[in-house]
């Protein structure tokens, strides 16, 4: 589980084609558009608009599917008719400005095919409401001056939004790592230091067991196996908590092979795992709820502080065998406190109530990485997870 800034920052390039998908509800005030013109039909047999400037011949890089849902999706109270999308914002933030529940976004955004990256959303871009058949839809109504220029095509995508503020993501998770039991178990491990060092620090050489065969110059992460995680609800071990040591760049292949430390933060010991640098961290993904009933609890939070809070990372004990995936929204459920009834006598616990919302950006088999989005009151590790209201 490589958590390098370096490998986030790629795949923010890579794949914020998907992430401008999904603003907009039913009922609320009269859209600022209207449309009766049905649009091409998406992949679930839905309609859309065209309502935007400018052309392109190049296929959209990812075609999403359009859910329906059973009930209309409110409108957040006082959303505008239309936004101009400002550098610095999220997706996150433009769906909350439009929506209620962000995380309904999907199953009401629409693509205007007249523009050039329909699926890429980007700074100066104008979003409004629109009327497509009989219901209120969100899409893309003028395209930027810069989407529009000769030079868009061959711009780097890490111009458009990202869905989350990849500096909170990046700054929690080069502090600290959560192993999945069954990863450390197969991570490649530092079997002793070059010369006579019974520990490595930078300007070292260490012999490494498990690499695979990869060219000179890959780097690599250290971290050291610390504290084992369990799960609350079984107590079954689950991972390790991993404390970042350094990083490292292969040097001679083989095995055992030869990697260089670079830079370290403390001692490099033996038994300590590589991680690789590049190891992907998708976030090509949209809010969403998710598609099975889940009942978790939060087990880590990166940095080992007590009290979480906004745009702070933690980690779940549940993850893809429970249904959960990339984009999925949860309330977190602070836990009922036990009180004394000096009325009534004995003991009372409180009940819970909701503190704030999770999205899910990393899944593993068991456990998962969830961003704080929203935080009404203090997050505490062991507090509940649920599918959002």
């Amino acid at each position: 589980m490589s958590l390098s800034k370096t490998s986030l920052n790629n795949s923010l390039r890579l794949t914020a084609a998907t992430l401008a998908l999904a603003l907009a509800g039913c009922g609320g005030s009269q859209p600022a558009y209207e449309t009766s013109q049905s649009a091409p039909a998406s992949t679930s047999g839905s309609s859309s608009v065209t309502a935007g400037q400018g052309s392109s011949s190049d296929p959209a890089p990812y075609e999403p599917v359009l859910e329906r849902v059973n009930k209309p999706v409110p409108l957040a109270e006082g959303h505008p008719n239309e936004y101009v999308v400002q550098v610095g914002d999220t997706l996150w933030d433009i769906a909350g400005t439009f929506l209620k529940d962000p995380w309904f976004w999907p199953e009401i955004w629409y693509v205007n095919p007249d523009i050039v990256n329909p699926h890429l959303i980007y700074p100066g871009d104008v979003l409004g409401l629109v009327y497509i058949d009989g219901q209120p839809r969100i899409t893309n109504v003028r395209a930027s001056t810069y989407r529009l220029s000769p030079q868009a095509r061959v711009t780097p995508l890490n111009q458009a939004i990202a869905s989350i503020p990849y500096e909170d993501v990046a700054a929690f998770l080069r502090s600290g790592a959560i192993l999945e039991k069954k990863q450390a178990d197969g991570l490649p491990y530092l079997l002793r230091v070059r010369g006579d060092h019974l520990m490595g620090s930078a300007g070292n050489e260490i012999y490494v067991r498990g690499l695979p065969d990869t060219i000179p110059g890959t780097r690599y992460q250290l971290v050291h196996i610390s504290d084992p995680l369990h799960d609350p609800d079984d107590n079954r071990l689950i991972g390790y908590v991993g404390i970042p040591v350094g990083d490292g760049r292969l040097r001679r292949g083989g095995d055992p092979a030869t990697v260089a430390l670079t830079d370290t933060s403390m001692e490099a010991i033996p038994g300590d795992r590589l991680l690789p640098e590049d190891d992907d961290i998708p976030l090509s993904f949209y809010p969403s709820a998710p598609s099975t009933a889940i009942e978790g609890r939060i087990i880590s939070v990166v940095g080992g502080v007590s009290q979480i809070g906004q745009y702070m990372v933690v980690v779940l004990n549940r993850g893809t065998s429970d249904g959960l995936a990339v984009g999925n929204v949860l309330t977190v459920y602070q836990s009922g406190e036990e009180v004394h009834d000096r009325f009534g006598g004995g003991k009372i616990t409180l009940p819970e109530e909701a503190a704030g919302t999770i999205m899910i950006f990393k899944t593993y088999d068991r456990i998962s990485y969830g961003l704080v989005m929203e935080a009404t009151q203090a997050i505490h590790i062991h507090d509940a997870v649920r599918n959002p209201n």
